[in-house]
């Protein structure tokens, strides 16, 4: 009996692993290994296991589909000697590659890890990320081919009414359909709502510690015409953070002003104009405009402002400074780019025309100077704000936008218009005199002029977040071209499809590298593009080092 089972179990296992294309796992094969090599980012082996069962299962349709493609147009078939030793040429080499990139895995990690300041590993785990790479291939093309034997009936039911190419042809753009329906509608949309849900509990928290403001000109007091309840968490911990009055006086020597935070949450108002409203009164009673500083800052995703940006630029004016913003979603950048990115710029143009109509009616020279800043998401929304050609007559004075996202028309506008020989990761545009590139290096300092309006982008190489585009899919990037960012591993090649994925991949973990790397952007660069923007008094550049020493050691969150 137990023989029996035994005989039958490897019957059906070699019935199963022979119904797969020996094309497919050949280009299932080759798309592993092109998974294994660097891309922005290091990965941990968890990661990596998911990227490569993608991957795998991604190159083995695509294997499938050449095949049937070729067997579509009828076009010969080699014969039975050339297709075994075809076969047995192609095993050959495809493990060779397997191989290698298994054994180069760890160094092809450590390339990046060493760019990027980060312990470099022993190894890279090869057999459970290997492990992981085989059960998502598993389940993802099993799903595919249930999707095929699906197209499959339904073709064989069209053909006894349709010539046979049409029903095939109906019948795979009806499964493709049907995929993408449910892909999209069912999960898709249940992840997105799970996110959503887990988000929106994570924007209700409170971190220990943080108490509502018992200052009466401070936003979320009980004076105050923002609630404390509606802020938000990340909200909260930028009102509750940053320097204080004795702070700055410590570290730079001389008497200075308690830095004016204004925030407002989702919560505050369901419309984006009341709420923008309120931000404007609150920053009337609060005196704002009575400052020199005056900065509409648009957050991230998830409501945040970078403490290296904020807290930077209120240590170089002394505390007179006054810094809005307004939350506009509650889940990471990445998330909501594909979610719905136009809240950000819906958000950010509603708070800077509240902000800016009534800037325009006080008199130029008892005004704050009017700045925007944004990261991430923030940067996409808030680099339309101003619009150049309805502020020509009252223009505002700069912005620092830093890690714009991929979809930023502006930003990509200005990138393809460089200066011929500056590379895409660090472009230079026309005179500089309104616009320039920074990233770890200073690169602010041109010796050319400034005009009257300065704008600084803060990019890295390696953020996937400015780099990732679905062209990555069938185009190779103008990023890879030589010479390449300074934190971009050698070993990263351009492969059709397994870059995008990679790419793609990284974008969850934008943010999990040190400070000055992938979209972790470093207390100096803000303080470089601060000073080159808002021109602050009486810093020496001992005093900018000794600012820049400050920061280097951030407090623990």
């Amino acid at each position: 009996m137990i023989n029996r089972v035994a005989i039958k179990a490897r019957a059906l296992s070699r019935s199963y692993l022979d119904s797969f294309s020996f094309t497919g796992l050949v280009f299932a094969t080759l798309f592993f290994c092109g998974s294994i090599t660097p891309s922005l980012l290091p990965r941990p082996y968890v990661v990596q296991g998911i990227l490569s069962g993608f991957s795998l299962a991604i190159g083995y349709v695509v294997g499938v589909v050449a095949t049937w493609g070729w067997s579509f147009l009828e076009l010969p078939q080699p014969g039975r000697n050339l297709a075994r030793r075809s076969k047995q040429v192609s095993v050959t080499l495809v493990a060779i590659a397997f191989a290698l990139s298994i054994w180069h895995a760890t160094e092809w990690q450590n390339s990046i890890r060493t760019l990027m300041e980060m312990p470099r590993l022993e190894s890279t785990a090869p057999f459970h990320f290997f492990v992981i790479a085989l059960l998502v291939a598993f389940i993802l093309v099993s799903i595919a081919r249930w999707m095929i034997r699906f197209g499959v009936f339904l073709s064989n039911l069209l053909q006894r009414y349709l010539p046979r190419r049409i029903a095939i042809s109906i019948s795979t753009l009806c499964v493709l359909l049907l995929g993408l329906m449910v892909g999209n509608g069912v999960i898709a949309r249940g992840l997105l709502n799970a996110a959503d849900r887990f988000f929106l509990q994570a924007d209700l928290l409170i971190d220990d510690g943080i108490d509502q403001p018992v200052l009466e000109l401070a936003c979320g007091s009980a004076q105050s015409l923002v609630d404390w309840e509606s802020i938000g968490r990340r909200g909260k911990d930028f009102i509750a953070g940053g320097p204080t009055t004795a702070g700055i006086e410590e570290l730079t020597g001389e008497a200075s002003q308690r830095p004016i935070r204004v925030y407002v949450g989702m919560r505050a108002d369901e419309d984006e104009q009341a709420r923008a409203a309120i931000a404007l009164e609150e920053l009337k009673r609060e005196g704002a405009f009575d400052r020199k500083i005056l900065v509409v800052a648009t957050p991230t995703g998830t409501g945040w402002l970078d403490e290296a940006a904020v807290d930077t630029i209120e240590y170089l004016h002394r505390g007179d400074t006054a810094i809005v913003s307004m939350q506009y979603s509650y889940l990471p950048s990445w998330i909501t780019i594909l979610v719905d990115p136009s809240r950000s710029k819906r958000s950010a143009s509603a708070l800077f025309d509240q902000v800016y109509g009534y800037w325009t009616t006080l008199p130029k020279d008892d005004r704050p100077r009017l700045y925007l800043f944004g990261l991430s998401l923030g940067a996409y929304g808030c680099e339309d704000a101003a619009d150049l050609i309805e502020t020509f007559q009252d223009p505002i004075q700069g912005s620092v936008w830093s890690g714009p996202p991929f979809p930023s028309r502006q930003w990509a506008s200005i990138v393809s218009s460089r200066n011929a020989g500056s590379p895409v990761w660090m472009p230079t545009f026309r005179d500089e005199s309104m616009v320039r590139f920074t990233s770890q290096q200073n690169n602010l300092e041109t010796g050319k002029p400034w005009g009257p309006i300065r704008n600084v982008y803060v990019q890295h190489a390696s953020d996937p977040m400015v780099w990732f585009s679905p062209s990555l899919a069938w185009h190779q990037p103008q990023w890879l071209t030589e010479p390449r960012g300074p934190d971009v591993s050698p070993g990263l090649r351009w492969y059709p499809i397994v870059t995008f994925l990679q790419i793609a991949f990284d974008l969850p973990m934008a943010t999990s590298v040190p400070l000055g790397y992938g979209h972790n952007y470093s207390p100096s660069s803000y303080i470089d593009a601060w000073v080159a923007v808002t021109q602050p008094d009486d810093w020496s550049d001992a005093d900018l080092k000794k600012l820049r020493r400050h920061f280097e050691t951030p407090p623990v969150d």
